[in-house]
């Protein structure tokens, strides 16, 4: 342990603490623009730096540790003048434009500036112009760009992919994709993590909106909303709810408010997933040629993504369901334009996702089962939801709450935890158990396959038959785990990914909250859900089951091989020189 002095606090700490965690424990807040803890500490945007006594020269809070006896100050007015300078450099090369970006009101550097009093900008402004594919689902902005370089480290370091690096040199220096490649071009999962972790309005998804806007205004679209599990934990955030607040029924009165025509929920096609995955693992297991083995979910489209550009000769692996947001738009635009009436090209399907991944999804060439046209028309993130909700000046708060449109908004608890790591596991146990024995085992009998650890492994009984899994959360574990299958250092049968370090609850669609991880708080919502659902088991489902008798036959029929699975293998990802 030291002993240091911060702004006349006395703060004793263990050694090898940064100044900057110092200061947090003697609750002094220094502020910082660059810093992500573990991933990015570089101390390259100079916001953070402080004074220490016998020392000339200013240091990053971020990176030095304190030593015993040290005497910091953290705003002096050398350091008010060093930081305001620093920032106004930055802001030299920033398009300040806050009123047309999608971060103003939550943007560290516009809070940082803000704090620092800066009202005028004294350097002449240079600023990239860089072009950039406005129809491909990540935006990047380099004018609002401030070299922080939490994207590149967040996508190497965390999610092993590598999409962005540094170009040119000197002053010209800029992020950009690596390899000097397009973004199309490039490996890019769409997971969006360089997006929920940018300080800057440098990094959003494309702006979707205006579509929507224009089909709920069309009176000859049937207009309907699926709301995915993750949504509801996170979607009262940026309008200031609590978490008491922010009720699903809230929220289905709001969208209900919005000019939707039908509110449906996106755990109904989890559980319909669970059905079909299920079934088509208990159909590998016993039948080999039918598929090889381990058999990987494929509800995470960044995933998909990324295996086949990082792991292509893995792509008969993966389960042919589809997603569940697609599985509900293949079923809305034949079921249920079916049972309305309607020409199934009249209706307009929206999901709202807490995915950037999704966007690219709903426009794979073999994602149109159900009419020709793309099964689902638009996903929204939870951040475009809130955009729409505000534009529409709606106050979810004097609303009553109100219910998921029938019959296809029943779901169970196995549904709800989708959106958390483990979930989409967990739930396709439950219903494989009862597949493979007759008998339901207890809904919490494979509870070792959650929790946020980055990768997980279990064996559990399935009838007198172990079954071999394995759970993986984030690109960084995902790689790890693949690399030792490649090698033979494990062995499973069945193994879930989701692309987003903590599952979809942590997903580059949810609302942003700077320097906060909120995967696992969000996730723990929907595990309290599942834990007080009174249906948990997705084969109990009643709208299930009522879908299958209608209109499916079973899973697996021919109907339900033709709308609710997919051919991997009918498009591609551009794959990387590395990888080629």
């Amino acid at each position: 342990m030291v002993n240091v002095i911060i702004d006349g606090h006395p703060v004793t700490v263990p050694e090898h603490t940064t100044i900057l965690d110092a200061a947090a424990q003697a609750g002094i807040k220094v502020p910082t623009l660059c810093y992500l803890k573990d991933v990015n500490e570089i101390g390259a945007c100079r916001a953070c730096v402080v004074e220490i006594e016998g020392i000339d020269q200013l240091v990053a809070a971020c990176n030095n540790a304190v030593l015993d006896g040290m005497v910091v100050r953290t705003n002096s007015p050398k350091v008010r003048l060093a930081r305001k300078t620093n920032v106004e450099f930055l802001l030299s090369q920033h398009d300040s434009e806050c009123t047309s970006c999608v971060r103003s009101g939550n943007c560290t550097l516009q809070t940082v500036a803000n704090d620092l009093g800066i009202t005028s900008l004294p350097f002449e402004r240079h600023l990239p112009n860089q072009a950039w594919p406005q129809d491909f689902p990540l935006i990047r902005n380099n004018d609002k760009c401030i070299n922080c370089l939490r994207c590149i480290q967040i996508c190497e370091k965390v999610q092993a992919t590598g999409i962005w690096d540094l170009t040119s040199r000197a002053s010209h220096t800029s992020v950009g994709v690596a390899g000097a490649r397009t973004i199309q071009a490039s490996d890019c999962s769409l997971c969006g993590q360089c997006i929920t972790h940018c300080p800057t309005g440098a990094l959003r998804e494309r702006d979707d909106t205006d579509r929507v806007f224009d089909a709920l205004a069309d009176p000859r679209k049937t207009v309907v909303v699926q709301v995915a599990p993750a949504v509801r934990t996170a979607w009262g955030e940026p309008l200031g709810l609590s978490h008491d607040e922010a009720t699903v029924g809230r929220m289905v009165a709001t969208l209900r408010q919005m000019g939707f025509d039908y509110v449906f929920d996106t755990d109904f096609s989890a559980d319909l997933t669970i059905m079909e995955e299920g079934s088509e693992l208990l159909d590998r297991l016993a039948h080999p040629e039918h598929g090889p083995l381990p058999m990987f979910t494929s509800c995470c489209p960044g995933w998909v993504r990324y295996l086949k550009s990082h792991y292509p000769e893995y792509t008969a692996n993966l389960s042919t369901s589809k997603s569940p947001h697609q599985m509900f738009g293949a079923t809305l635009k034949s079921f249920w334009a079916q049972r309305l009436g309607i020409d199934p090209h009249d209706m307009f399907v929206v999901s709202i996702m807490p995915c950037l991944a999704k966007k690219a999804e709903v426009d794979e060439p073999n994602q149109n089962d159900a009419c020709g046209e793309a099964d689902v028309d638009v996903s929204l993130t939870v951040r475009e939801m809130c955009r729409m909700v505000r534009a529409e000046h709606l106050n979810p708060l004097a609303l009553d709450e109100e219910p998921f449109d029938q019959p296809l908004g029943t779901a169970t608890g196995a549904g709800h935890i989708f959106g958390a790591t483990g979930g989409v596991m967990d739930a396709a146990l439950r219903s494989a158990y009862f597949l493979a024995t007759g008998e339901n085992p207890d809904p919490d009998a494979f509870r070792d396959v959650r929790g946020l650890k980055g990768w997980k492994e279990c064996v559990f009984d399935m009838g007198g038959t172990p079954l071999r899994v394995a759970i993986a959360s984030g690109l960084g574990n995902t790689r790890r785990l693949l690399e030792a299958l490649r090698a033979g250092e494990v062995s499973y049968d069945f193994i879930e990914i989701m692309a987003c370090p903590g599952g979809c609850a942590g997903g580059g669609g949810q609302p942003i909250h700077d320097g906060c991880e909120l995967a696992g708080e969000r996730g723990d919502i929907l595990w309290t859900m599942d834990a007080n659902c009174d249906l948990r088991f997705s084969h109990e489902n009643p709208s299930i089951k009522m879908v299958y008798d209608e209109f499916f036959g079973e899973p697996l029929s021919e109907r339900a091989e033709e709308l609710l699975h997919t051919d991997h293998f009918g498009w591609e990802m551009p794959l990387a020189p590395a990888h080629a």
